[in-house]
């Protein structure tokens, strides 16, 4: 079997690994959908406290359409009297930012 290495020709023989609830598995996830890397190279970046850089493909720009139209559902029903919760307005937040990273890059 012949190693994979990463883009700098090293070696990721190590395992790293922790628990998480549900609510910040689907947060993580929805994290790593928008950042249009893998989930191992978006962690790396988070743990090292690189910035995440989201760049612009159509991949990415069909992640955030669908992110708007569930952004949109919600923002119905909280049209109709219900309170918004932290995690979507968390979500909101984070792909505001990405939208304007898009268009300033």
């Amino acid at each position: 079997m012949e190693k994979t290495l990463d883009k700098k020709g090293r070696w990721r023989g190590l395992t790293v690994a922790f628990r998480m609830s549900p609510e910040e598995n689907e947060d993580l996830n929805t994290r790593v959908r928008l950042s249009g890397l893998t989930k191992q190279d978006y962690l790396i970046n988070r743990a090292l406290c690189r910035d995440v850089v989201v760049m612009g493909n159509p991949r990415v720009h069909k992640l955030l359409r669908n992110q708007m139209a569930d952004i949109l559902e919600e923002l119905k029903r909280l049209e109709r009297g219900s309170d918004a919760s932290e995690e979507f307005l968390e979500t909101l937040r984070l792909v505001t930012e990405i939208w304007n990273g898009l268009k300033e890059g």
